[in-house]
């Protein structure tokens, strides 16, 4: 599996074209305007390890999605896109296992970073946080689950993505407002851009391993390398 990489020169935006429509002016204008900083010529190269102090803070105003205890032994932090194929395999056909022998068990606290690598990934982030207490993660784990609906197929995706909210408890009016919310916009890319600048973030997915960046494909495998030695005793 190949992760799917951030590349500057490529042609990112290309669904400006699709965002009016259904949703209305406002918010077809805050998804097409979603632009990919300049800080990512400026990110961190061949980073293997990273200082747990500094990759267990949370951008300002944003708190970690996680689930997991808090003081489990082992943290794993995934850096991911909504659009991104490989994050949505992973979450698919890896993390249910992972879950089930490591989270459920309290072994592993687990926290997923928004890294949007377009637009319309970086919507969807927004209105996953928008979902509120208790409901992001199950929004976020249905995008990737109903991904080919909305972020690859054909169409304008604003209504398809209201479909998908719509589950979550969304209105038309608590959608375009989540939409065009700047401040929101800007922690999402506060986050992309911190894991790019501080922790070498380039492609999706990317995990670290109590900050070691996890070697390999995000297999069962490479996971159990990466968590049974850090559990010693507890990890049967």
């Amino acid at each position: 599996m190949t992760d799917q990489v951030f590349r500057p020169e490529a042609q990112l935006f290309s669904r400006r074209s699709l965002m009016l429509g259904a949703a209305g002016t406002a918010v077809a204008s805050a998804i097409s305007g979603v632009a990919i900083p300049d800080a990512f010529a400026q990110r961190r190269e061949n980073v293997t390890e990273v200082p747990m102090e500094d990759l267990m803070k949370p951008v300002e105003g944003l708190p970690d999605v996680s689930i997991g205890p808090q003081d489990s032994k082992v943290v794993i932090v995934e850096y991911a896109s909504l659009t991104c194929g490989h994050c949505s395999r992973f979450h698919r056909d890896v993390f249910p296992e992972l879950k089930k022998t490591y989270i459920d068990t309290g072994k592993v606290r687990f926290i997923m970073r928004e890294f949007p690598l377009d637009n319309l990934a970086a919507a969807a982030a927004m209105l996953a946080r928008c979902a509120g207490d208790g409901k992001t993660y199950p929004m976020l784990d249905l995008l990737f689950e109903k991904q080919a609906d909305w972020a690859f197929a054909s169409g304008n995706p604003v209504p398809k993505l209201f479909d998908i909210a719509k589950q979550a408890g969304f209105t038309q009016e608590s959608f375009e407002k989540c939409l065009t919310d700047q401040k929101l916009l800007d922690q999402v890319n506060a986050q992309r851009t911190r894991g790019s600048e501080q922790f070498g973030v380039s492609a999706t997915p990317t995990f670290f391993v109590n900050g070691k960046k996890l070697a390999g494909g995000p297999t069962m495998e490479a996971f159990r390398t990466a968590i049974d030695p850090l559990l010693g005793d507890d990890k049967k």
